[in-house]
């Protein structure tokens, strides 16, 4: 009877895994996450808050997340070569930032690399558009690969919904920055 029972259990777990494999399978093999807001000021007064990386960690999610993260900064402040290595707490991991693109005051590309907590090379990208008077749509988007732990992961947790929500709450820091009076 125990036996019975054991081999039932065994069975089912071997089912799941192999369900979630198989879902792991069929996933893309790149990923992309993408956020928006609206903040009520020009493009010109939001974009240093993104390009000089010292000023971006102000309202940067991840940074955030840990209060003892170390930070080494390298190159120019701002723009093409401005760039940090981070190590943090497990949330945070271990990784590069750099700007591989500034183009003043529409659009900052970033590469990510990440060492820990897995392995990871990403394209990052922040769009600043008109969006009616004296308003700015932000865009802050990642894309890259989906290696296959990343997609077992991706069935298991929804990653879209918690890196899209770090970039919601940077986004709503970085518009109260802008935001504040002059």
């Amino acid at each position: 009877m125990i036996k019975t029972i054991l081999f039932i259990v065994l069975g089912l777990v071997v089912l799941a895994i192999a369900v979630v494999l198989l879902l792991a399978v069929r996933q893309p093999d790149t990923f992309r996450i993408q956020r928006s807001t609206v903040i009520g000021a020009p493009a010109d007064r939001i974009y240093p808050l993104i390009a000089d990386l010292r000023r971006m960690n102000s309202w940067n999610p991840f940074a955030k997340k840990d209060p003892q993260i170390q930070i080494r900064y390298r190159g120019p402040a701002g723009g093409p070569g401005a760039a940090y290595d981070f190590s943090g707490n497990k949330e945070v991991g271990k990784g590069s930032i750099e700007v591989t693109e500034a183009i003043a005051p529409t659009r900052v590309a970033m590469k990510l690399d990440t060492i820990a907590p897995m392995e990871g090379h990403h394209a990052i990208l922040f769009s600043l558009a008109p969006d009616g008077g004296n308003s700015t749509r932000v865009t802050w988007s990642m894309e890259g690969a989906s290696p296959f732990l990343g997609k077992v992961m991706g069935v298991v947790f929804n990653m879209d919904k918690m890196v899209g929500g770090a970039f919601d709450a940077g986004l709503a820091d970085l518009k109260t920055q802008a935001e504040k009076p002059l």
